[in-house]
């Protein structure tokens, strides 16, 4: 498969959620958050960043190894990532269950910090372009667990 055609199928993939399950403004407006929650508008702009990043990630390790020569435990932390970072607006803002959320968006976290590892074997760059999701993970992380224990 062309690079470029990995790298448009999996931008469209993350992006996905937003439209399958887009995020209920009111709703989320009257949770309590802490004071260090960033700004709404920032959040789209972060993860249109991120998953750009995340798709130009695997679409270099497609055109370095291609994709069929990595490991099957390789392409099994993308599925579970990207199932989990999907799944994630589902239990948010669909079912708006924050303690579901949360739970998700750790599971987003481990499997991207993998992916920064696991991709190392395939290319440093593409595993360099994964490290600001891991970090953001790790914070969205940190942010669904303090928000559910505020509203709960």
């Amino acid at each position: 498969m062309s690079s470029i055609l990995v790298f448009i199928i999996t931008l469209i993939l993350f992006s996905l959620s937003a439209f399958l399950f887009p995020i209920d403004l009111i709703w989320y407006s009257k949770l309590k958050k802490p004071e260090w929650t960033p700004p709404n508008k920032l959040f789209g702009i972060v993860w249109g960043i991120l998953y750009i990043l995340i798709a130009l990630s695997l679409a270099i390790v497609d055109y370095k190894v291609g994709l069929k020569n990595t490991s099957f435990f390789y392409l099994l932390i993308w599925l579970i990532n990207y199932l989990s970072n999907q799944a994630f607006s589902y239990f948010q803002f669909k079912l708006k269950r924050l303690d579901l959320a949360a739970i998700d968006c750790l599971i987003v976290a481990i499997t991207a910090l993998l992916l920064v590892k696991l991709t190392l074997n395939y290319s440093i760059l593409a595993s360099v372009l994964l490290i600001p999701y891991a970090l953001w993970a790790i914070f969205a992380t940190y942010l669904s667990f303090t928000i559910y224990r505020l509203n709960k």
